[in-house]
């Protein structure tokens, strides 16, 4: 998945600039002054060339704040929007309302995960998934047991492991004596974060996460398996399949499901196990497919490699189990190594993969040298938020994907995130990686290509989106029709109908403004 190098136009301003109107940005939030009854008004700007200049942009930007009030002001709305927005080159407050407060930021953790992992692991950062023995191999015949060690790669698919076992193959082993030892300890044991939901644990996007794991398709929706349900003549039982096939023997399938004239199908996998049930019916000469998490994904990871190794003609004779492996004596005979972070941060953000997001987190937590870790994790990329210099009052992770209800996080705070990251040299790769209004590409548009077709957003807008129940979100990028780019952050709470709409009409106001 390639990922441009650049994008037209985003040239960044000299980073001392920038820094100087961040530094007082959150002063300047809170000391703006609100007309009573009005939630919102445009905000100063921080620095003007010259008072006829200052006095035209405070118009424009007393002019759009009344627009972009008139928007977020619907009476018809249940929401609670709360809203940065922020000169991109400068860092000059623009737009503020309930700027500071600290609200679900759902998904739109994700653009402070990113953000982080590529400062604390670098654009180049691969993740690797080794093979190793420990004892010696005499005519192919190894005496002891086969590691597969993994790092956190949350894009291993059954290719990848197919390619390790070709590798052990050229190595010259044929058989081994002992077992197959997964080797999951890069990470903590601690698989399902404490703060989701136990209601997610089927779904794909609250797989577990785990140092060792499979994705079966290209969206690489790691730590689920594909189960297909094929309908064949009216009244007679469906066949059911699953991607990866080895997966077929590592989950249990169960249920009944039938062949009738519609589709209506759910799949659910009991907690603390692989058992998992297929509902519904299917309708005659039909396939539906859909995906669910499993257990222990370096399990899984294991019966993917050792079917990989079983084509290969290599005999274990032992058993699979999960194990740590010692420290000494340790021969790397097989390397698997992922994309750079740079290119994984395509499918993590656009597709708004949380898995991907857990990886990083954990491995950014690993750094230290101990087992990667939620806390740890979380507390690196606090701490790049700090060292950046943006407003960090309220902020409060405990996941890196937003999953959690638990997440605070306030609209300065991301938007301010935003502004600041253009200093990077890796920001191009980031900003490609965001979502693209209205564009109707799976690996272009990705979460936001069917919403602002046909604007002025459209093609324009580089954004991260978020939902949860009773929650959206939206941060990001436009340039508007004035020439300059805009760095914003809305953040919803909403009973009744969601205000994604109203999310499309600022950022569509902000692309056509010119002041």
């Amino acid at each position: 998945m390639p990922v441009p190098t650049s994008v037209p136009g985003t040239a960044a301003p000299a980073a001392g600039a920038r820094r100087a109107a961040l530094a007082g940005l959150a002063a300047l939030v809170l000391v703006a002054p609100l007309a009573p009854g009005r939630p919102a008004e445009a905000a100063p700007v921080a620095v003007a060339p010259s008072a006829g200049a200052a006095s035209a942009l405070a118009s424009s930007q007393a002019r759009l704040g009344t627009k972009l009030s008139g928007i977020l002001d619907d009476a018809r709305s249940r929401t609670e929007t709360d809203v940065s927005v922020l000169d991109a080159d400068t860092g000059a407050v623009v737009y503020s309302r309930r700027s500071t407060s600290a609200n679900l930021p759902a998904s739109n953790a994700k653009v402070l995960t990113a953000v982080a992992a590529m400062h604390v692991l670098g654009p180049d950062y691969r993740f690797t998934t080794d093979v190793v023995r420990r004892g010696g191999v005499t005519d192919g015949v190894l005496n002891g047991s086969l590691y597969l060690v993994g790092h956190g790669d949350p894009s291993s698919r059954q290719s990848d492991y197919k390619a390790l076992a070709a590798q052990v193959r050229a190595a010259g082993i044929t058989k081994v004596t002992g077992k197959l030892v997964a080797d999951g300890s890069f990470f903590d044991a601690q698989r399902y974060h404490p703060a989701w939901s136990t209601s997610y644990a089927s779904s794909y996007y609250a797989a577990q996460t785990a140092a060792l794991t499979v994705a079966p398709n290209a969206d690489l929706d790691t730590g689920t398996v594909i189960v297909k349900v094929k309908g064949g003549s009216r009244g007679s039982r469906p066949k059911i399949s699953t991607t990866p096939g080895i997966a077929k023997k590592y989950v249990r399938l169960v249920g009944s499901p039938s062949t009738t004239g519609s589709t209506s199908l759910s799949l659910s996998r009991a907690s603390g196990g692989n058992a998992i049930t297929v509902r519904g019916h299917v309708r005659a000469g039909t396939t539906w497919s859909g995906l669910v998490t499993v257990d222990k994904p370096e399990l899984y990871a294991a019966a993917v490699f050792r079917e990989e190794l079983k084509r290969q003609d290599i005999t274990v004779v032992g058993g699979t189990k999960l194990g740590t492996t010692p420290a000494t004596k340790r021969t790397r005979v097989a390397r698997d190594r992922s994309v750079p972070l740079s290119q994984l941060l395509v499918p993590f953000l656009k597709l708004s993969n949380n898995l991907h997001a857990e990886a990083l987190t954990k491995t950014m937590g690993a750094q230290g040298g101990a087992p990667g870790s939620w806390p740890a994790g979380v507390a690196r990329t606090t701490a790049y938020l700090r060292d950046l210099g943006v407003p960090t009052k309220g902020l409060d992770l405990v996941d890196g994907s937003g999953l959690s209800r638990r997440d605070r996080v306030t609209p300065l705070t991301l938007a301010s995130t935003l502004v600041e990251v253009r200093d990077e040299p890796w920001w191009s790769a980031f900003d490609a990686a965001l979502p693209v209004a209205g564009v109707d590409s799976h690996w272009v548009g990705g979460n936001l290509r069917h919403r602002m077709n046909g604007t002025r957003a459209a093609d324009n807008a580089h954004a991260k989106t978020g939902s949860l129940t009773g929650v959206t979100a939206l941060s990001g990028y436009v340039k508007g029709r004035d020439g300059r780019r805009y760095a914003f952050s809305i953040l919803s709470n909403y009973a009744g109908a969601t205000p994604r709409p109203m999310e499309n009409e600022v950022v569509v106001a902000l692309a056509g403004w010119r002041g």
